[in-house]
């Protein structure tokens, strides 16, 4: 498959180019009028993306060593069946959406330690598509480890991981993306697919919606397991409500939250 023999430079090619598609359409098609400093707000979460892209080049490593002992050992799920490579593609996809998006997130919000790795991405006051790459690198580790476990139990070929990652790439900056879809093909759409709409909600600043829409691709997993919430945008306030706003684009404060004991969490 061409996926499987995709370079490095086309994967982050692919990230730029969707990052730049969404970052022009709000522009256009803005959700809620912000009244910021977009590259200074930008350049926040870019320094984050480079921590994570550091990190990324590691985990490359471990994750080629996984899928070479995945072909020697003919482990997992996918080895037990001959399938038609589409059925398997989708299982493969279904798999990795519900362990390494839905399950690793709703532990992120739930396990005390795991939440304040977490904070970061919800401390951003002017959620936007640049917010899609704001991840503690504490984070990102535990997520990029979830997925290694989703691949390990499908036994699933390298081909499958990468176009699920380009899925996800594409999802992730379409969610976060501070864009306008008309109110009723955002909920019609939520019904399979996680939407921009869908996901602000996750991103209020109190609880119960904080705890709620978990998904990055499939809005399936929210709906079945009772943590899918929808309703009008406008009530919708940004950031959290135990870390003061006006850190949001403090870089170091930032680094700082998980290990900040006048920080106090929920849990």
């Amino acid at each position: 498959m061409f996926f499987e023999n995709m370079p490095t430079w086309q994967k982050l090619l692919w990230i730029v180019f969707v990052l730049g598609i969404f970052w022009m359409l709000e522009g256009y098609y803005a959700l809620v009028k912000f009244r910021y400093h977009k590259w200074k707000h930008a350049r926040t979460n870019f320094i984050l993306l480079g921590f994570v892209m550091l990190i990324n080049l590691i985990f490359g490593i471990i994750t080629g060593g996984i899928f070479l002992w995945l072909d020697d050992s003919n482990f997992g799920l996918l080895q037990l069946f001959d399938l038609p490579i589409w059925i398997e593609l989708i299982m493969a996809i279904f798999v990795l959406d519900l362990i390494a998006q839905y399950f690793v997130h709703y532990l992120l919000h739930k396990v005390k330690w795991m939440w304040r790795l977490h904070l970061i991405h919800h401390t951003d006051t002017h959620v936007d598509a640049t917010t899609g790459t704001r991840h503690h690198p504490f984070d990102f580790i535990i997520r990029e480890s979830f997925a290694l476990i989703a691949v390990i139990i499908m036994g699933m070929p390298v081909a499958y991981y990468l176009f699920y990652r380009i899925l996800s790439i594409f999802f992730t900056y379409f969610t976060h993306a501070n864009i306008r879809l008309p109110k009723g093909l955002d909920k019609i759409l939520s019904y399979v697919i996680v939407t921009p709409n869908m996901h602000k909600f996750h991103h209020h600043y109190q609880l119960p919606w904080t705890d709620s829409n978990y998904g990055n691709m499939l809005s399936i997993w929210d709906r079945i397991f009772g943590t899918f919430s929808y309703d009008d945008t406008k009530k919708i306030r940004y950031g959290i409500d135990i870390v003061e706003d006006d850190t949001s684009d403090k870089i170091g404060f930032q680094l700082g939250i998980p290990f900040n004991r006048s920080i106090k969490t929920k849990n």
